[in-house]
């Protein structure tokens, strides 16, 4: 079953992937705290050995404090819901590599969860990025909220739901075949 095997393979590059992404997301949300507590304290604060968060940012930068911290919250947000949308996609590449095949009950139950998710957090993300940005442009001037756009994940997620159509369709053909009595 060659289709299998590449199917099997596609997995694991997924798992791999996502692994990736999941550390990425990690580093981009560490990254963007840090950089959200310098806007709030003040880049001068922040040291390490000689280097001042100050040092770091290009200073012909057309963004105020107030802006930045604006911008590094709504980051942090976005990562931080990417990492947990990564973590659910490697417990599915998990599920499917250990069935050893996508169409499984359960593991199309899996891939839809993953697809309503897939569609779900990236827009809650979204929108609780925007409250707080607006909440921040209230309280600070200058605090501009970033313009964030998150339409692809709901073509992915809906892909993903159709996608666990099939592998549930899958699944109820191969159960339909073992109870078949054999006429040979």
């Amino acid at each position: 079953m060659k289709e299998l095997n590449t199917i099997q393979t596609l997995s694991k590059i997924g798992k791999i992937l996502s692994k990736i992404v999941f550390v990425c997301c990690v580093v981009g949300f560490c990254l963007c705290a840090v950089g959200a507590v310098g806007a709030a304290v003040g880049f001068d604060a922040i040291k390490l050995g000689n280097v001042t968060i100050q040092g770091l940012v290009q200073s012909d930068v057309a963004l105020s404090k107030a802006a930045l911290l604006a911008v590094t919250v709504a980051g942090a947000i976005i990562c931080a819901a990417e990492a947990v949308l990564a973590k659910f996609a490697v417990h599915y590449f998990d599920r499917e590599l250990n069935d050893g095949t996508p169409f499984t009950r359960g593991g199309a139950k899996e891939l839809q969860r993953l697809g309503i998710l897939t569609i779900c957090i990236p827009l809650g993300a979204q929108i609780l990025a925007q409250i707080v940005c607006g909440v921040l442009a209230e309280a600070l001037p200058n605090a501009a909220a970033p313009d964030l756009e998150y339409a692809g994940s709901v073509g992915l997620g809906i892909m993903m739901l159709v996608m666990a159509q099939v592998c549930k369709y899958g699944a109820a053909l191969a159960e339909d075949h073992a109870q078949a009595p054999n006429h040979g």
